[in-house]
């Protein structure tokens, strides 16, 4: 019977073999992912010399930890390169698949692990925000006890998708997609790596068709390396077996590249924002350009549309009365005509707001009132204002004294309209923007003849 290696358990030999099997065959963005800190490319702000989370590393005193920033930023990379260089045991799960059972079996496993060799065990929770909170609450107090390190992975705000207790006991760290440099300079390595790379396909590129991955990436490593690899392996090798790849197959590889967009998290509030404020700031250009991600990005376009027309209101308001009338005429074409041909009326509409003078003296107004009516919701409303329907009422007062303003000159009757706690109360300040100009000089006139 033949013997088993010495000092080998078969059950860790085959696993082993069949890791080193995935390995091999995993995508170029996997294979390529560095093992150290000096691999690491990008987060200098976190990661570089001297900052708070080098030094908790370099000094094996990692915290629970939260990595928050779009895709292929090295969220998953950076975790792992923790666990290596703090000699802890790598646990990692996605929160799309794991539930309560799988935690309470690895909590179980690392507890015993602690117990028996005083190996720490990293809990890497990829996509942490789709942990509803029941399932962050069995996390929790292996957390607090020192059980497990958690490492959590999420492109949302973790504000509003981490649990307060959860996150008050982790510390945050926010990814930075990365630019176009960092990204060739990752894509170099893999053109030159005979192990892990693709230097043994005998891959040619040229510097610009490389500089063009890079800048279309949208910052995420892992669709740069993926598609330079498609590339690679769709380009026809040439008599001496060099593949030339070419700005043609790169398009191919990317083919409808996926804008970075989400529209249920954070990615769609910071481009709706980025938006709003550029059509604020009369800034047509910028605002074509995030109408255009948000567009591209999938984005209902009639949810667009809205926002065009609560901006009309909020923003432009009465310096550009017309404003409204294009943002709701944008609202109904789109909805007739859908898209991809709605984007003419929605980037009209946005042009045109864009331009259009600014006032945002509406909702202050509003606002003002709105402070005075929670105030005096039980105020009656005065009688010379109600509508006397039956002899009864008009026998009490209603409608006595009231005048007619179309009788009036100007049919401006000069009456008060507002109760009498709030009488002579100003709420609507128009500016001298636009069209708003020529309203403040007629109000002015009509109190200036209330003076008189």
């Amino acid at each position: 019977m033949p013997s088993k290696a010495r000092g080998k358990d078969p059950l860790n030999m085959f696993a082993e073999a069949a890791r080193e099997r995935a390995e091999k065959h995993a995508p170029l963005a996997a294979r390529m992912r560095p093992r150290t800190l000096e691999e690491f490319v990008g987060q200098e702000g976190i990661v570089g010399e001297g900052k708070a989370l080098r030094r908790a590393i370099e000094e094996d005193r990692v915290p629970s930890l939260v990595f928050w920033g779009p895709p292929g930023t090295g969220k998953t990379t950076l975790a792992r390169i923790i666990a290596s260089l703090t000699q802890s045991h790598f646990e990692p799960i996605s929160a799309v698949s794991a539930g309560v059972a799988d935690l309470r079996r690895i909590v179980g496993e690392a507890r015993d692990r602690l117990g028996e060799t005083g190996q720490r065990t990293i809990l890497f929770i990829d996509e942490i925000h789709r942990f509803n909170k029941s399932q962050q609450d069995t996390v929790l107090p292996h957390v607090e006890d020192g059980i497990v390190t958690m490492i959590g992975a999420t492109t949302e705000n973790p504000s509003f998708e981490v649990i307060s207790a959860l996150l008050s006991r982790s510390r945050v760290f926010r990814l930075e997609a990365l630019v176009p440099e960092q990204i060739k300079e990752l894509l170099t390595r893999a053109l030159a790596d005979e192990e892990r790379g693709i230097a043994s396909m005998k891959v040619a590129v040229d510097g610009d068709t490389l500089a063009t991955l890079a800048g279309v990436s949208g910052g995420d490593a892992r669709i740069a390396l993926n598609a330079l690899e498609l590339a690679a392996q769709t380009a026809t090798p040439d008599a001496k077996g060099l593949r030339k790849v070419t700005l043609e197959h790169i398009e191919d590889a990317l083919q409808h590249r996926a804008a970075l967009y989400d529209r249920a998290g954070d990615w769609h509030y910071d481009i709706i924002s980025a938006f709003i404020k550029s059509l604020r700031g009369s800034d047509p250009d910028a605002a074509l350009y995030w109408l255009a991600r948000i567009l591209e990005g999938g984005e209902d376009p009639l949810f667009v549309a809205r926002r065009l027309v609560i901006l009309a209101s909020e923003d432009v308001g009465l310096a550009d009365p017309a404003a409204l009338q294009v943002a709701v005429a944008a609202q109904q074409a789109v909805h007739f005509i859908g898209m991809p041909e709605g984007f003419f009326p929605l980037a009209e509409a946005t042009i045109y707001l864009a331009a259009a003078p600014k006032s945002n003296s509406v909702g202050t107004a509003y606002g003002r009132a709105l402070e005075d009516a929670q105030a005096t919701l039980s105020e009656p409303v005065p009688l010379h204002l109600r509508n006397a329907v039956t002899p009864l009422m008009k026998g009490m007062g209603y409608g006595a004294d009231y005048k007619y303003d179309h009788d009036s000159e100007d049919h401006y009757s000069g009456q008060e309209h507002l109760p009498e706690s709030l009488a002579g109360r100003r709420y609507y300040a128009p500016t001298e923007q636009g069209a708003e100009a020529r309203i403040k000089e007629w109000l002015e006139k009509l109190r200036k003849r209330d003076e008189d």
